[in-house]
């Protein structure tokens, strides 16, 4: 997740907020639509063979770590209730998972400026309280997968925003704004979640990538990556 860059030098992160809010026109937009970006048909067009991979990854639940095992700082407020399938951790390829369902690790790979992709799996009657991301140098893509019911009982709040997933559609939003997901309902939610490099002008697109690439090899980026493979080959429990 965005939040991971935290962890880098923050003033680095504080520059390049105040460069986006400068020079974006569309740094104070909570979501985003769709029809702007053109992959989000084809990967929405293949929605159910990305389904297809998820009933048969969420088959094998012992292969799935929650949010908390992966990430320190997400275990402030995840707990056990949010999981993740991951496919690519800031540009660390999780190989067992991308090679296990090659079709959506393609599929993935044609999203230009993926960096974060994974299935999101919040469990019913749970909630991710409210929390922002540190880094505006990324979008969020919301592709809903397993969605129990199509309103307000299951949602994602971005500041006064609130939108509701529907199955084989997208959302697209601004993590850096105060938000919330919960799903009131009994059975879980599942979303394909990806993170991607927000469009910017040239010279700022070029430091954004850089302040990303230097995120793929810290020590947080690199043990989570390593966590999600051990989960991925069935052995989550033990210690690398």
């Amino acid at each position: 997740m965005n939040e991971v860059l935290s962890s880098k030098p923050q003033p680095f992160v504080n520059l390049q907020h105040r460069l986006i809010e400068r020079f974006c026109p569309d740094a104070d937009r909570r979501f985003f639509e769709t029809e702007r970006f053109a992959w989000v048909g084809e990967i929405e067009s293949a929605w159910r063979i990305i389904r297809r991979d998820l009933d048969a990854a969420l088959a094998e639940p012992e292969r799935i770590p929650d949010w908390a095992s992966l990430s320190e700082r997400q275990s402030v407020f995840a707990g056990t209730r949010w999981k993740t399938f991951m496919f690519y951790f800031y540009g660390r390829r999780v190989e067992e998972n991308c090679e296990r369902f090659p079709q959506t690790a393609a599929l993935l790979r044609r999203i230009p400026g993926m960096n974060l992709a994974m299935f999101s799996i919040l469990d019913g009657n749970a909630r991710i309280p409210t929390h922002q991301g540190p880094y505006k140098g990324v979008l969020r893509y919301h592709l809903g997968l397993k969605v129990p019911v199509e309103n307000e009982t299951c949602a994602l709040r971005v500041d006064n925003e609130v939108r509701c997933w529907k199955e084989g559609k997208s959302l697209i939003f601004d993590d850096t704004f105060e938000h919330e997901v919960w799903n009131l309902d009994p059975r879980p939610r599942v979303v394909l979640f990806v993170d991607f490099f927000r469009p910017l002008p040239g010279w700022l697109a070029v430091l954004n990538r850089g302040i990303a690439a230097a995120a793929v090899h810290s020590h947080t980026v690199k043990e989570a990556q390593e966590t999600a493979s051990r989960y991925a080959r069935g052995r989550g429990t033990e210690k690398s």
